[in-house]
């Protein structure tokens, strides 16, 4: 008598270069409205691949807009996006230059002095460079680099400086059909707080909330769903 061990077939693997699969979701959302080559924007777009909201659609082919004002950081994007445009900058309510303060851990680098003085009650976590940086508004870059319109998605990752950026978009002229936004203060203990107001501000403003990652909340413009799911 022979026996024999039964194999177990092979989980499907799905690859994802966000921090809580972010990009699978919104992914899904946009295959489900059959837009399959989302274009993108990416204010705090941080590595071209390490904890990318982006990466995946730009190797389906999408293309998009990176925006990234540490100048370190920034280096990589010429060499592993080289089909998006890539953009050494900040995004402000007005166009001109700011203070960036360049942390010792790079994911919390900011343009908000406060954010950046309170990091060292989370952890070791100190204020290495400021360094004063190019800023334009998302309206401007999309006028000058997207004809006008709106990308398909939104990515916000700002530290400190997303509300502002969500409250300088006119929100009656073109927008993103998704947005994905940082909506949860930092705190290295895991006791971080949804900022509401923020969520509420884009639910008011033709949005609903499709997913929510802790982290992170996943928009998906009213509009847009209804029309292309009748």
């Amino acid at each position: 008598m022979f026996l024999f061990k039964r194999k177990t077939p092979p989980l499907p693997t799905r690859i994802s270069y966000s921090q809580c699969g972010e990009d699978l979701i919104i992914k899904f959302i946009f295959d489900q409205l059959q837009i399959h080559q989302p274009s993108y924007i990416d204010i705090g777009a941080h590595d071209p691949f390490y904890l990318s909201n982006t990466a995946l659609f730009y190797q389906f082919g999408s293309k998009g807009i990176n925006i990234e004002p540490d100048p370190a950081l920034f280096r990589a994007f010429a060499t592993h996006r080289k089909q998006d445009i890539n953009l050494n900058i900040g995004i402000g309510d007005t166009a001109g230059s700011a203070k960036f303060y360049i942390i010792s851990t790079p994911t919390l680098n900011t343009f908000s002095k406060t954010e950046a003085e309170g990091y060292s009650k989370e952890g070791p976590f100190t204020i290495k460079e400021v360094i004063d940086v190019p800023v334009d508004t998302i309206g401007n870059i999309i006028d000058r680099y997207h004809g006008g319109e709106f990308p398909d998605l939104l990515n916000i990752d700002a530290e400190g400086v997303d509300e502002q950026i969500i409250k300088s978009i006119n929100y009656q002229q073109s927008v993103p059909t998704i947005i994905c936004l940082e909506t949860i203060s930092f705190s290295s203990s895991g006791n971080g707080k949804k900022n509401k107001e923020l969520i509420d501000y884009v639910t008011d403003n033709g949005y609903f909330v499709y997913a929510d990652t802790y982290i992170n909340t996943i928009f998906v413009n009213k509009k847009v769903w209804a029309r292309q799911r009748k």
